[in-house]
């Protein structure tokens, strides 16, 4: 059942794939925000509280509606199951900027380029060159691959069904919502969510990776991700890029996080400084894009097929 719905809703985004802007992910941002202004006092507890509360009202429900399906027959299981993944797998919420920026790069259209990378990532990107804009648009794809798919693949998985996928959802957009905006930058109140987020990653991020290696250069994506993946501030975005980049032989990340002792000198200069180990790889091009393409579309179809193992698994068992 598992990997059908998954399949019928890889099949439905291609024709219609559901809008960021849609009414119920609208319900959801407003939902954290209001738990966010009525809990947070300013103390690390009140941000537990919170949390709790939005896992609740989201996954509980979907837990249930699930298990009462059940009596009601396998086809309203489906349907229902078809539904959630349909709302929490995004593969196609961001795939049209990534398309958008590759085109402009291979038509030489630099500041298309930036406008496009700008209004994805949300940074200021008027003084990258083509080099970072093509870094930071494979950065994101990854990570954004990796959470809004194979991690959603993952919780999918496990015996609570699609209510594993609406907590590794909505786990993930708590996390950024509760301490990435300027206002709550540093506060303690979103340091649970992170911290739960981080628990609830911590196998998907390393699968991801894993599938990476394999579908990738198996020996320079093993290496960086030993090397190099703890230099990232996030482990699990370490992890998947570090491993992602020596897949396709692209270095990623900024030389603050691949010699981060000498985080100001040019690439250049740290390729021939003797005693600095940078990450294997070349510098990013437009031709990047086009690799990272192939590699989130060939560790999909590995994990289709892991997912089809374990459906036949538990079919003949």
């Amino acid at each position: 059942m598992t990997l059908f719905s998954i399949l019928c809703v890889l099949l439905l985004e291609q024709f219609r794939p559901l809008r960021k802007d849609n009414p119920i992910y609208g319900w959801i941002v407003a939902l954290a925000a209001r738990i966010e202004r009525s809990f947070n006092a300013g103390r690390a507890e009140h941000g537990r509280l919170g949390w709790l509360v939005m896992i609740s009202v989201l996954v509980v429900p979907a837990l249930a509606i699930h298990w009462l399906l059940a009596y009601v027959g396998p086809l309203a299981q489906l349907i229902w199951t078809i539904a959630i993944v349909y709302l929490t797998l995004g593969f196609r919420h961001y795939s049209h900027y990534f398309t958008a920026i590759q085109v402009a790069l291979n038509d030489n259209e630099l500041p298309e380029a930036r406008r496009l990378l700008a209004e994805w990532t949300h940074v200021d990107a008027t003084e990258l060159d083509a080099r970072e804009v093509a870094r930071i648009a494979v950065e994101r794809a990854l990570v954004t691959t990796h959470r809004n798919v194979f991690g959603v693949f993952f919780w999918l998985l496990m015996p609570f069904g699609p209510a594993g996928a609406v907590l590794y959802r909505v786990a993930e957009y708590v996390a950024r919502a509760w301490n990435e905006p300027e206002h709550l930058k540093g506060e303690p109140f979103g340091g649970f969510a992170q911290r739960a987020f981080y628990v609830i990653d911590w196998v998907p991020a390393r699968l991801t990776a894993i599938a990476f290696a394999i579908v990738g250069n198996f020996e320079d994506a093993v290496y960086a991700w030993r090397n190099f993946a703890s230099r990232w501030t996030d482990e699990s975005v370490g992890i998947i890029l570090s491993a992602g980049g020596g897949a396709m032989g692209v270095r990623l990340g900024t030389p603050a996080e691949y010699a981060p002792d000498m985080p100001t000198i040019d690439v250049t200069a740290l390729e021939s400084h003797p005693d600095i180990e940078i990450l294997p790889g070349d510098e990013p091009s437009k031709r990047a894009l086009q690799s990272t393409v192939g590699l989130i579309w060939r560790a999909l179809l590995l994990w289709i097929l892991l997912l089809l193992i374990v459906s036949v698994a538990n079919w003949l068992g």
